[in-house]
C-alpha cells in the first residue's frame, strides 16, 4: 500500500500562528502578572497584529496551497484577512477608553479577540467546508463569551445568552448542510463541488437543501433577514468596543466564505441563486433601514443600521461579475472604519458613572461640548448614511454599479431607496448633536490617547476613501476569486 505524506506547507498558516501564539502571550501574561497595566497588554496584542500584517503581505500573490488544499491563501483570503486586522486593531484601541471599570480580565479580553480574528481569517484562507466550520466555531465561541465579559451586567449575560443558543441553532444547520451536499456530491471542498457540478450537471434535491442549510449558517452569522432577530439584543448589551468588532468583523467574514460558496455553486445555476438572494438582499436593506427609524438607543439604531448594510453587501454578492466581489472589499473597508468609529465615538461620550449616554437625547449639544467627537460622528453619520465626499458614497457607488452592469436594475433601484430612507436617522444623530437645547447633564469622562487615536484613523480613512478612491479599489482588484 502506498503511503504518501500531506502536503502541509507551514507558510500557508503562518498569520493564523502568529495570532494564536500571542493570544497566548497575553493570556498568560495577564495570569502571572494580573497587576500589568491594561495598555500593556493591548501592545502585546497590537504587536501580534502588526507581525500577523507582516506575514500576510510576505504572502501577496503568491496563491499557496497547503494541507492537502484544506487551506488556500490566496489574495482573496488576504485582502479580507487584513481587513480584519484592521478591525480588531480599532477594537483594541476603542476598548482603553472602557476596559478599566467594566471588564475583570483584560487578559481574557484581549487574548479572546485574537483568538475571534484566527477563526476570521481561517474562514476566508479555506474552500473546505468543515475548514470553515472550525472557523466558524472559533470565532462564534469567542463572541459568545466577549459578548457577556461583563459577568456582573445582565443585559451583558443575556446578550451571550441569546447569542450562544441562537448561535447553537445556526450551527446545527451549518452541519447538516454539509453533510447533504457531501452526500450529494461526495466531496467537502468547494473546488471539487464545484467540479461535479459542471461536470455532471447536476440538479440534485439533495445538494439544493444542502446549500440553502449552508446559507441559512451563513445568514445568521452575517445578520441578514430573516436570520438577523439576535442582532439588536446582542448589540445593546455587549460591550461597545466588542460590538464594534462584532458588527464589521464577523459579517465580513460570513460574506467572504459565503462568496466562495457562491462562487462555486452559482458555475451549476446562477440564476436560481440569484433570485433567492436578491430577494434576501431586498428584505435584509428594507428591515434594518425601516426599523432602525423606530430606534432611540444608538447601539440599537446602529445594530438594525448593521442589517440593512449587510443588504447592501449582499447586492454586490448577487452582481457576482469581478466589480461586485471589488466592492465587497471595498466597502467592507470602508464599513470597518466608519462603522468601528461610530460606536468609538458611543465608548467616548460614555460617562464616568457606567450610564452609557445610549439615548439620542443624550447627545443633544454635545457637538459643541466635544468638538472632535461631535465632528467625527457626524462624518460617520454622513458616510453611513452614503453622502459624498465620505468613503461610504463610493463604497455604495461601486456596489450599485456592479448591480447595473449584472442587469439588476430593480435591485439597485430599491437600494437607492432605502439609503435614502436611511438618511433620517443618521442625520437625526447629527441635528441633537448641532441643533439641540441638552435636556439634562451628560457627564463624559476625559478620552484615552488610544480611543482618540482610533477616531482620527477612522475619520481620516473615511474621508480619504472617499476623496481618492481610485488607488484603493484598484489595489482590491486584485483580489479576485477564480476557479482552477
Amino acid at each position: 500500500m502506498d503511503f504518501t505524506l500531506p502536503v502541509i506547507q507551514l507558510p500557508t498558516i503562518y498569520p493564523q500562528m502568529i495570532l494564536v501564539l500571542f493570544a497566548g502571550v497575553v493570556l498568560l501574561t495577564a495570569l502571572f502578572l494580573p497587576k500589568l497595566r491594561r495598555e500593556l497588554l493591548a501592545g502585546i496584542a497590537i504587536l501580534g497584529l502588526i507581525l500577523t500584517s507582516i506575514a500576510i503581505f510576505s504572502l501577496w500573490n503568491q496563491n499557496l496551497s497547503g494541507f492537502n488544499g484544506m487551506i488556500r491563501v490566496d489574495n482573496f483570503a488576504l485582502a479580507f484577512s487584513l481587513i480584519f486586522l484592521l478591525g480588531v486593531f480599532l477594537a483594541i484601541l476603542l476598548s482603553l477608553n472602557k476596559v478599566e471599570d467594566e471588564y475583570l480580565n483584560y487578559g481574557d479580553f484581549y487574548g479572546i479577540l485574537l483568538f475571534a480574528t484566527t477563526g476570521m481569517m481561517m474562514m476566508v484562507s479555506t474552500t473546505n467546508l468543515l475548514v470553515i466550520f472550525l472557523g466558524l466555531e472559533i470565532l462564534s465561541i469567542s463572541l459568545y463569551v466577549l459578548a457577556g465579559i461583563r459577568k456582573t451586567r445582565i443585559d451583558s449575560v443575556e446578550a451571550a445568552l441569546k447569542y450562544f443558543l441562537l448561535g447553537a441553532f445556526a450551527t446545527g444547520f451549518f452541519l447538516y448542510g454539509i453533510a447533504l451536499v457531501y452526500g450529494a456530491t461526495g466531496a467537502i471542498d468547494l473546488l471539487a463541488i464545484a467540479g461535479q457540478v459542471r461536470s455532471n450537471d447536476f440538479n440534485s434535491v439533495l445538494l439544493i437543501t444542502g446549500v440553502v442549510m449552508l446559507l441559512i449558517g451563513f445568514s445568521f452569522k452575517a445578520a441578514l433577514v430573516p436570520f438577523h432577530m439576535w442582532t439588536p439584543d446582542v448589540y445593546q448589551g455587549a460591550p461597545t468596543p466588542v460590538t464594534a468588532f462584532m458588527s464589521a468583523g464577523a459579517k465580513g467574514a460570513a460574506l467572504a466564505a459565503l462568496l466562495r460558496l457562491l462562487f462555486a455553486v452559482t458555475a451549476w445555476s446562477h440564476t436560481d441563486w440569484n433570485v433567492a438572494l436578491w430577494i434576501i438582499a431586498v428584505l435584509t436593506m428594507t428591515v434594518g433601514n425601516v426599523v432602525a427609524i423606530a430606534q432611540n438607543n444608538v447601539k440599537r439604531m446602529l445594530a438594525y443600521s448593521s442589517i440593512a448594510h449587510a443588504g447592501y453587501l449582499l447586492v454586490a454578492v448577487v452582481a457576482g461579475n469581478s466589480l461586485g466581489q471589488t466592492a465587497v472589499l471595498f466597502y467592507l473597508l470602508v464599513y470597518t472604519l466608519m462603522n468601528l468609529g461610530a460606536f468609538g465615538v458611543i465608548s467616548y461620550l460614555g460617562s464616568s458613572n457606567r450610564q452609557e449616554n445610549l439615548d439620542i437625547e443624550d447627545y443633544r449639544g454635545l457637538g459643541y461640548r466635544f468638538p472632535f467627537a461631535g465632528l467625527a460622528m457626524t462624518v460617520f453619520m454622513l458616510s453611513l448614511a452614503g453622502i459624498p465626499p465620505t468613503g461610504g458614497f463610493v463604497g455604495k457607488f461601486y456596489i450599485f454599479n456592479a448591480a447595473i452592469q449584472a442587469g439588476y436594475l430593480w435591485l439597485v433601484i430599491l437600494g437607492v431607496l432605502n439609503s435614502v430612507i436611511s438618511v433620517y436617522y443618521y442625520l437625526r444623530v447629527v441635528i441633537n448633536l448641532y441643533m439641540r437645547e441638552p435636556a439634562h447633564e451628560v457627564n463624559v469622562p476625559k478620552a484615552g490617547l488610544g480611543i482618540s487615536f482610533a477616531l482620527l484613523l477612522a475619520v481620516v480613512g473615511v474621508l480619504l476613501i472617499g476623496i481618492m478612491p481610485g488607488g484603493w479599489f484598484n489595489l482590491l482588484k486584485h483580489a479576485l476569486l477564480t476557479l482552477p
